[in-house]
């Protein structure tokens, strides 16, 4: 509940809407990528792309945050790369054939930040779907004190929202190939969301958003 209180408040912009519309018509479903550290603004973002599928920890935290999910709509599955992740991945492929979406955090539970983990390219190649940054950025917001600085907007806080373009990954593809694919993916999501940031500093961007 207080969750969805908080989010009520929030003045959301979506940048460039039609770059996710256009990823969507091209594809069956998409892989919305995020940094643990942002993935709190998009609550409200995916209260409207269900059905929608999460991969969480098998932690206690994880636990909690699996109880969230469900109270959302959304399909919480266990696992990380670290516990119970081949299940995992089992489980997101079936939930692909049934025509979810699909959620990831690229750097949790724990990090390194924003370090793109192997589990997200082994999802694309999995389940056939490319992967599309989700870029999340609030003006007002507290920063926790954990490995990722988390971040939570504050009540009425204008929060922008962007996609990247969409990063396939083939089925079949080399080790080098794949690591490449896994920093590209790792620069663009640094890159768009430094970019994003610096609209907060910047009249005529945000003018441009925000009308």
């Amino acid at each position: 509940m207080l969750v969805r209180a908080l989010a009520a408040t929030y003045r959301i912009r979506i940048i460039d809407p039609e770059d996710e519309q256009s990823a969507l018509r091209q594809h069956r479903g998409l892989i919305y990528a995020t940094w643990h550290q942002r993935f709190f603004p998009g609550i409200s973002l995916f209260l409207d792309r269900k059905p929608i599928a999460v991969m969480i920890s098998q932690s206690r935290d994880g636990e909690m945050i699996a109880r969230v999910a469900e109270k959302f709509g959304w399909e919480p599955v266990r696992g990380s790369s670290t516990r119970g992740g081949v299940a995992a991945l089992r489980r997101l492929r079936s939930l692909a054939s049934q025509g979810y979406n699909f959620a990831h955090i690229v750097d949790g539970p724990k990090g390194p930040f924003g370090k793109v983990k192997p589990g997200l390219l082994h999802l694309s190649r999995m389940v056939g779907r490319p992967i599309v940054p989700a870029i999340t950025s609030a003006e007002k917001r507290w920063v926790f004190n954990s490995w990722d600085r988390f971040m939570v907007p504050k009540p009425f806080s204008r929060i922008l929202i962007r996609f990247g373009d969409p990063v396939q990954i083939p089925s079949k593809i080399d080790p080098e190939a794949f690591e490449q694919r896994r920093l590209l993916l790792e620069e663009r999501l640094r890159e768009l969301y430094e970019d994003t940031d610096r609209i907060w500093e910047d009249p005529v961007r945000l003018a441009t958003v925000f009308g």
